[in-house]
């Protein structure tokens, strides 16, 4: 068994490279001082694609799980990114409107498909490895794949700053490559016999199992028919909106507020920090009491910044900032591990394919509002912070009615 670590700490690491798909803030600026006809709605538009291609390629990877290896299904992923990313080095100043069309062909479709199916293939294999610890496995994994764009992503920005965007993509097309290959190389799905068998204790930790120690697996179609699942999906909607209200101006807020640009970046930090956080307190207590402390740490984190904006005071900005990154790296884990659990593994690929699907409107509700806001209120972020109690208000509605059709 203890071989099932081992390809847990593979695994982070091939998704630590893949959370790079997430650092287009970086790629944006250098990409703008080259092609200077392109607008920001046209720049912001690749992460949009990306984003889109991800849950779709992670769709298809749900599919096809069934179908191919582990090993081919890596192989695969290891073509696409390699083509996207080198694909993006062979742009030419020149010819902005062409550059702008690979651009979305590069980065956002191989680059976000790849990714996405990659992403699927791991975590829908290892998660396999730990019937007895879903929620910590897939809060380990992901808290690789928040990391990806902050810790790679601060070195990728110093390579761009000495060697140029185009060599730096050439070198990350190759380095992602050769990490899926070596994952495929080194990591196995579990043979007969192999892991534990799903502890009764395990599925009585959520309502939706205790009827038995090996939950009922629903196929897709199944998934989709049961009021759960939508109300569900709803909910990590609101949640995830409300998180990308701020999360990608945490640098700024913090500026706003007299802070630094790198103290707004603790953000991060505790994306990751509640990941692992959220995934131990759901398999140890269960859907439905992680749901509702992520829930708390969203309107909690709402209503310290807004006292912040309305006081000027840093410190519960910052505060308010941490709690938003404890919820908003919880969301993913949560999925992870309530699809697992409340659907059964058999084809959790491809029902956690589908779950994933939430993050487009949520992508697009967010920024969208944010935006909007700011733009209404010369600036602030006071309405911004008022949104996000709102979205945490009528999330927990939606938590609190599938708790009870949960029963």
């Amino acid at each position: 068994m203890k071989k099932r670590w081992l390809y847990l700490g593979i695994s982070t690491l091939a998704l630590l490279f893949l959370g790079l798909i997430y650092a287009w803030s970086i790629f944006k600026a250098p990409f703008s001082e080259l092609f200077t006809t392109w607008t920001v709605g046209q720049l912001s538009m690749t992460f949009t694609i990306s984003m889109i291609c991800f849950c779709l390629g992670g769709f298809v990877g749900g599919l096809t799980s069934k179908k191919l290896s582990l090993k081919l299904r890596l192989f695969i992923s290891a073509v696409a990114l390699f083509a996207g990313f080198f694909g993006v080095s062979l742009l030419n100043a020149a010819d902005a409107a062409g550059s702008l069309t690979k651009l979305y062909i590069f980065y956002g479709v191989l680059g976000g498909g790849g990714v996405g199916y990659a992403y699927n293939a791991i975590i829908g294999s290892i998660t396999k490895w730990f019937p007895d610890k879903v929620g910590l496995a897939s809060g380990i994994m992901l808290m690789g794949f928040g990391f990806g764009g902050l810790i790679l992503g601060s070195i990728v920005n110093a390579m761009i700053g000495n060697m140029g965007i185009f060599p730096v993509f050439r070198i990350l097309g190759i380095a992602i490559a050769v990490v899926m290959v070596a994952c495929a190389a080194l990591v196995r799905l579990p043979g007969e016999g192999e892991v534990l068998p799903v502890a009764v204790k395990t599925a009585k930790a959520d309502d939706e199992a205790k009827a038995a120690s090996e939950p009922r697996s629903y196929t897709p179609g199944e998934m989709l028919k049961t009021p759960a699942f939508w109300l569900f999906t709803i909910w990590i909607v609101l949640m995830n909106s409300a998180g990308l209200l701020v999360i990608n101006s945490a640098a700024s807020i913090s500026i706003a507020f007299g802070g630094t640009a790198a103290l707004g970046m603790i953000i991060s930090l505790f994306n990751g920090a509640g990941r692992i956080f959220t995934g131990s307190m759901f398999d140890a207590k269960g859907r439905k009491p992680i749901s509702y402390i992520n829930n708390g740490f969203l309107v909690l984190s709402g209503v310290l910044m807004a006292i912040g904006g309305m006081s000027n005071s840093l410190i519960p900005v910052i505060i308010g900032l941490i709690l938003m990154g404890m919820c908003y790296g919880g969301n993913p884990t949560i999925t992870s591990a309530y699809i697992n659990a409340a659907y059964g593994p058999k084809n959790f690929a491809t029902n956690f394919s589908i779950a994933n699907f939430s993050l487009i409107p949520a992508s697009l509700i967010g920024p969208t509002i944010s935006s909007k806001l700011l733009e209404a209120s010369g600036g602030s972020y006071q309405t911004n912070f008022y949104a996000i109690i709102a979205f945490g208000a009528a999330a927990l509605v939606f938590n609190v009615i599938l708790n009870k059709v949960s029963k």
